[in-house]
């Protein structure tokens, strides 16, 4: 019998009622494994009822109960990073050690929600006028959603309700339907944790659920990450409703190899860029633009590096990468390639064709390489979220720079080069969130918040870091005079002590 994916309500294990359920697929075999629950309107009524319960108790609960049930959370994650892990290669279908390093970027998250007391902390200016101070504190906002993609199913939801939790919220989370079962065991851990039950829920479902919460009128704050469309529909949608909206869309990561750079460094960063995950990160790097001379050198040392990743299933230890997500969407993938070399660009790797012996019906696609990649080729233009790796060759750095900010995406990017000025030139005029300097993946740690420019990003938060935690609050300021005693009529005892 298939297993099925039930929701989490109010700390318990909710089964669905709406009579629908989606597909869960094993990609290594394209096997359907597991059926998830797609919820009606009136289940995410439910969720979102039992969050505002929660709220009445936990929205003013002390900050000592909150990061004492977040030190035990973290401890239960960490103790369970495995299994996690497994749930993750198991319906995403990337490797283990990937899925380990996704769990570990998502504690980071939970480490940081750990010293919430510090970052809640008020102000307090004491006479700006005569007896008058001023205090302003940050007070949680009530309910809050979070609507993740498939690609990080524990480390995404793990870079939003943690903080969302530490800060006095409760939480729905809308996972992905195509890998559902992490954000259950994330969620079911909290409740060992001693999480109070219906603060942290996890509703499953499709566009139906979506919807319910973006115009839900108990919903205060809707967190997203996922392609640049829906985030725009998300944004403009819950916006519509007055809600509070972080919303992070695609990317077309750019990567600026300068003729200075030390290309052998530059092509291990590219391969591992390009191709970790097998693509499947709004993080890859997907444009290498080349300076001058060095191109046809850097796509030959690309390449090089490239065929010898061993790809295959996720639960095989010496798998370097994995399947796609479906097989539809490696289809998707392969239709790039071929309609590349239709634009003219130079196939320098074909994984279109690419077979696993023992897994022929997974969702494989092998490594593809793109040289002299024209800017008005689709495969350029669009967020393809498959290991292809587009090559483009531009004369100088200024043309690189403008061929970069020219894109409509301002997720993340990254300069190579030893060139300490040309660095410094390049993190102030590229149009982007997020830069790296010889680092491929600028993925800002914890303490730091994530986020992109230009269509990469709805809204006007970040997500975690310091931007996290001003989501998740609002401000309220008090302006305070108060009588002095010495001021008191006569015969008033205001229960000063008397010295005797």
């Amino acid at each position: 019998m298939t297993k099925t994916v039930n929701h989490w309500i109010g700390g318990r294990t909710v089964e669905g009622t709406s009579g629908q359920y989606g597909p869960v697929t094993d990609p290594a075999t394209g096997a359907v494994t597991t059926q998830v629950a797609l919820a009606s309107v009136e289940e995410v009524d439910a969720a979102v009822a039992a969050a505002k319960a929660a709220y009445a108790t936990w929205g003013t609960s002390s900050l000592a109960q909150r990061t004492a049930v977040l030190f035990r959370y973290r401890a239960l994650l960490d103790a369970r990073r495995d299994d996690i892990a497994a749930l993750i290669t198991a319906e995403h279908g990337k490797v283990h050690s990937d899925a380990l390093g996704e769990v570990a970027r998502g504690l980071e998250i939970v480490e940081l929600a750990c010293g919430i007391t510090t970052q809640l902390k008020g102000e307090l200016s004491t006479q700006v006028s005569n007896r008058v101070d001023v205090s302003s504190i940050r007070q949680s906002l009530g309910v809050v959603a979070g609507i993740t993609p498939f690609n990080f199913p524990a480390m995404v939801p793990m870079w939003m309700f943690p903080l969302a939790i530490a800060c006095g919220n409760t939480f729905v989370l809308k996972p992905s339907e195509k890998d559902p079962s992490a954000a259950n065991l994330l969620a079911e851990l909290a409740s060992e944790a001693g999480l109070p039950d219906g603060v942290l829920n996890v509703l499953h479902g499709d566009k139906v659920a979506v919807d319910g919460l973006l115009n839900h009128p108990d919903v205060a704050a809707v967190s997203f990450v996922g392609s640049t469309p829906i985030a725009r529909y998300i944004h403009a949608t819950a916006s519509a409703n007055g809600k509070r909206v972080q919303a992070l869309g695609g990317a077309k990561n750019h990567m600026l190899v300068l003729p200075d750079a030390d290309l052998d460094a530059a092509a291990d960063a590219a391969v591992s860029a390009a191709y970790g995950s097998a693509g499947e990160r709004c993080m890859a790097i997907s444009a290498v633009v080349a300076v001058g001379a060095i191109g046809d050198e850097l796509v030959a040392k690309i390449r090089e590096r490239a065929e010898k990743i061993k790809i295959g299933p996720g639960n095989d230890p010496t798998s370097e990468m994995g399947p796609l997500i479906t097989a539809a969407h490696r289809d998707k993938v392969a239709s790039y390639v071929t309609g590349a070399a239709a634009q003219g660009a130079e196939v320098v790797l074909d994984g279109t064709g690419h077979t696993v012996e023992g897994f022929e019906d997974g969702h494989w696609i092998g490594l593809s390489l793109l040289d002299k990649v024209s800017t008005d080729s689709d495969a350029y233009k669009d967020e393809i979220f498959g290991p292809v790796l587009c090559v483009l060759r531009v004369e100088s750095y200024e043309d690189g720079v403008a061929l970069m900010n020219a894109s409509p995406f301002g997720n993340g990017t990254a300069i190579f080069t030893r060139d300490g000025g040309a660095a410094r030139r390049f993190q102030l005029e590229i149009q982007a969130g997020m830069v790296g300097v010889n680092v491929p993946i600028p993925v800002p740690v914890g303490y730091h918040s994530f986020g992109g420019w230009k269509d990469s990003l709805f809204g006007d938060h970040h997500i975690y870091g310091n931007d996290g935690v001003h989501f998740y609050t609002r401000g309220k300021v008090t302006t305070t005079r108060w009588p002095d005693p010495a001021d008191a009529p006569a015969g008033v005892d205001l229960g000063f002590p008397r010295n005797h």
